[in-house]
């Protein structure tokens, strides 16, 4: 190797030009930091490129297809649509060239930050060593996301599989997918791939979205079932083979067939090449070992998004890690990362959506707890669209929520005020108090909210007893 090229050093360093490292670097440049932008891969990151944005514009697709299929409910004629996946996937495409110039190197070089493209590995604490230059900073920042993790299945290395970094360059339908792993990833690929014509086979070791509430994954998995996503839960795959278009896995005796096969078994931390023992740093693939500031073991390097151990994986949480450290690195203002009110929503139709305990972790936690549940079939805007399947349930302490969990329609949608709500505190009552406009879906939660304090009021014999007392003495 060449001698290395000692850079100046900046006041920033910021490792991995995803949902976190860009909102990291954005900020910190725009007030006045000198910043370094390294990235191996593609501006964006995952989000952009491989999940969130082409998965949710598969999934608008998705919809739109079954909507023709569902039009009978509505007095129109249903129609099995004729689906172009060779224009879905142009669809898909296009939305990723829609927003990537957001996240583009000229905008960030516009910004005033140094934008290198390759990969950064430590030399040291606090050195980096990128494209033979070595560059050092008063902070530096590590985000640098996660990587689809691969099952050790035997035969599996030989396969031509798909994760979700290559399943959206597919230009032919798969004429069956096999997925393996029912979680959010897997099953709403597998439901879009359903609704686009697939034939698709869920394969799961334990159950479907394990982590959340058991009522709403009964709903879910109805509805997967229904449109013809079958669901294979308990399903340990202990082989993989075949060859391109003929893809096979073996449980127990029992082989499953298929043309092509999406593996959607997690995801691990993106920390090879960074050499983190140089730079003193723990870490593995489960991720990089921070305290509640989002420090690592070097309390000037920073870890933040997917890369963080036991943190939840999502885009929105990168983006709170990216505040929470600039507070700290360019500000000097103290910041840590609470995660008990972090939401999630898994975009399946229908959505389930979640934040705070579920019902079971609240019966584990508290000795006596509150349920809620108001179907949407009693919401009228739901009627009117005839799509009335799910429900909100709040899980109470004391009066007080403790956990949400919606599933329905535009459930994601739904959950943000409970969000809000219980960030701040609010009151059930005030919940239940306020003014909402009449049809709309929101006025789901406002009813929950009041269905606990009906019992309280009607047909109480106190109160009963309070208002004709009050009624005698009124002129």
């Amino acid at each position: 190797m060449s001698a290395l090229v000692r850079q100046d050093q900046s006041d920033l360093i910021v490792i991995g030009a995803g949902s976190a490292g860009l909102s990291v670097a954005s900020g910190a440049a725009q007030m006045g930091a000198r910043v370094v932008l390294i990235e191996g891969g593609e501006m964006g990151g995952d989000c952009l490129n491989h999940g969130c944005v082409p998965s949710k514009a598969l999934i608008a697709a998705a919809a739109q297809a079954q909507g023709m299929r569902d039009a009978g409910r509505f007095g129109l004629a249903p129609v099995e649509p004729d689906v172009d996946f060779a224009a879905v996937m142009a669809h898909v495409a296009g939305v990723i060239a829609e927003i990537a110039p957001h996240d583009s190197q000229e905008r960030f070089e516009g910004f005033g930050i140094r934008v290198i493209r390759g990969h950064a590995r430590f030399t040291a604490p606090r050195q980096i060593e990128v494209n033979g230059e070595a560059l050092s900073a008063r902070r530096i920042v590590l985000a640098t996301g996660s990587r689809p993790m691969v099952p050790p299945v035997p035969g599996l290395d030989g396969v031509d599989y798909l994760t979700n970094e290559s399943i959206f360059a597919l230009t032919e339908r798969p004429r069956h997918l096999l997925v393996l792993g029912g979680g959010p990833i897997g099953l709403e690929l597998a439901q879009s791939f359903r609704r686009l014509g697939s034939e698709v086979t869920v394969l799961e070791a334990s159950t479907i979205l394990a982590h959340e509430d058991r009522d709403a994954v009964e709903v879910v998995r109805n509805a997967l079932t229904r449109e013809g996503v079958t669901l294979r839960e308990g399903a340990r795959v202990e082989e993989a083979g075949g060859e391109a278009g003929a893809l096979w896995l073996r449980i127990g005796e029992e082989r499953i067939e298929g043309s092509h096969l999406l593996v959607a078994t997690g995801r691990s931390a993106g920390v090879e090449g960074l050499n983190l023992s140089a730079a003193g740093i723990e870490g593995d693939a489960k991720g990089i070992k921070v305290d509640k500031r989002l420090r690592t073991t070097d309390p000037k390097v920073y870890a933040i998004g997917d890369v963080v151990a036991d943190a939840p994986s999502f885009t929105h949480v990168a983006g709170y890690h990216a505040g929470i450290v600039v507070r700290q690195a360019v500000l000097s203002l103290p910041a840590k990362a609470d995660h008990t009110l972090m939401p999630r929503v898994t975009y399946t139709a229908p959505e389930l959506a979640h934040v705070g305990l579920t019902e079971a972790e609240a019966r584990e936690a508290h000795d006596k707890i509150d349920v809620i549940q108001q179907p949407l079939a009693e919401n009228d805007r739901a009627r009117t669209e005839r799509d009335t399947e799910g429900w909100i349930k709040l899980v109470l302490h004391r009066g007080k929520p403790v956990g949400v969990t919606i599933t329905g329609q535009h459930a994601g949608d739904l959950l943000a005020p409970w969000v809000q709500a219980m960030t701040a505190g609010t009151r059930l009552s005030t919940l239940s108090g306020v003014v909402l406009p009449y049809p709309t879906l929101s006025e789901l939660g406002k009813r929950a909210a009041g269905a606990y304090f009906s019992p309280k009021l009607f047909g109480n014999p106190w109160v009963e007893r309070i208002v004709r007392l009050i009624q005698r003495v009124i002129p």
